[in-house]
């Protein structure tokens, strides 16, 4: 199955605000039930064995959507005794409302308005811990997702996280009958989404032409999606580290 893009209803600058915010709905129960939370919470879960006591830790959520992860990771690092602060960025006007609106509560989450392709514009190497990304290279071109994530390399100083959807027939198949009820936003998008994901190879391919060091590749099927991740070496023992 051929890599196919198709505009997905959700990005469109004009999308009808109720519709945009079923889709944020529906994604927010992705990520909770359908591994997206785990997917990043699971990798902070190994990292933070290395992690300074009483220093701040600070991670970039590429494309947040609702910020629903943040949330999610902020609670979770909390719990641990853990100072996790996350700055979420979306270039979609609407839904970057949408979201200052869902973590409103949380002042250890800040929503900035960014597009993902100038994310070297406007944060410095190493600006950031760690660097997230779900559900949205699958949005862009190869030649635009790879320059996403060699940005997401750059601005992470300790580690990245990438998660997003196994693209296949049957995944596709499944999702669609998965779907059945929603609203149109979400029945298109879901299926132009898994046409639009990435096989293992490919996943893989990018992250050598990226230089991310030691990448990892994780598989859930029952969750249609994967998880790649890179660890920098030796970030929390350089003498350099920030305090």
């Amino acid at each position: 199955m051929e890599r196919r893009l198709t505009p997905e209803l959700m990005d469109a600058p004009d999308v009808a605000r109720d519709e945009l915010a079923n889709a944020l709905k529906y994604l927010r129960w992705v990520n909770r039930r359908l591994g997206g939370t785990s997917a990043l919470i699971s990798h902070l879960e190994r990292w933070s064995k290395h992690w300074p006591k009483g220093r701040t830790i600070t991670l970039l959520d590429v494309a947040t959507g609702s910020g629903d992860i943040p949330l999610a990771a902020v609670a979770w690092a909390r719990a641990r005794g853990f100072d996790l602060r996350v700055t979420g960025v979306d270039n979609h006007e609407a839904t970057v409302e949408l979201a200052r609106a869902h973590v409103a509560h949380e002042p250890a989450i800040t929503i900035e308005h960014v597009d993902a392709l100038r994310l070297r514009e406007r944060f410095s190497p190493g600006s950031f811990d760690y660097v997230h990304a779900a559900l949205f290279l699958h949005h862009l071109s190869d030649l635009r997702a790879l320059t996403v994530l060699a940005a997401m390399g750059t601005i992470a100083r300790a580690g990245v996280v990438w998660s997003d959807l196994v693209r296949s027939r049957l995944h596709r198949a499944a999702v669609q009958v998965a779907c059945i009820g929603q609203p149109h936003i979400v029945r298109h998008d879901a299926r132009v989404s898994f046409e639009a994901g990435f096989t293992r190879a490919e996943a893989l391919d990018m992250a050598r032409r990226c230089d991310l060091a030691n990448a990892k590749y994780h598989h859930f099927p029952l969750w249609y999606r994967f998880t790649l991740t890179a660890e920098m070496p030796g970030a929390w023992t350089r003498a350099d580290a920030p305090p």
